[in-house]
């Protein structure tokens, strides 16, 4: 697992990194993971275009949810804990094409769903992503803004 871009193992269910290549799927699916989570855009150049149907050949459940990193909306984070609540109790992987964007839907799902203090619901992510103005704000949005 840790040769996955950025990989960091939140809690015993949650698993994140940036995009993982084909033969990291099959490393992820012999971890027992159940459910993989792409927050990516599927135009990337780093993102596979066939992943959803390399996932669940490999016996993994499959959701996609495609957030622009320049224009992330409230809405992108309220799907994804909605998500993520209704798999609470299972295990889950989820990406990106760095681990930013999942980091800071984690730290939102760990803060507002799960009510974990600030910096308990901090990814190690932060420490070496600066963030910009756009994700500044992502940050500060509130459980209302979100909708959850």
């Amino acid at each position: 697992m840790n040769t996955i871009r950025n990989f960091v193992q939140l809690t015993t269910n949650y698993g994140t990194a940036g995009q993982p290549n084909e033969i990291q799927f099959k490393i992820i699916a012999s971890n027992q993971y159940q459910h993989v989570i792409n927050l990516a855009m599927p135009d990337h150049p780093n993102s596979i275009p066939h992943e959803g149907s390399l996932v669940t050949s490999l016996g993994m459940n499959y959701v996609h949810i495609p957030v622009p990193f320049d224009a992330p909306k409230p809405k992108h984070v309220k799907d994804f804990c909605n998500i993520l609540s209704a798999l609470s109790t299972q295990k889950v992987f989820i990406h990106c094409i760095m681990n930013y964007r999942v980091s800071a839907f984690m730290y939102h799902y760990f803060n507002k769903v799960e009510n974990m203090k600030t910096q308990k619901a901090m990814s190690p992510i932060f420490d070496i992503w600066e963030l910009d103005p756009i994700w500044q704000q992502v940050m500060n949005w509130s459980a209302s803004e979100i909708g959850l």
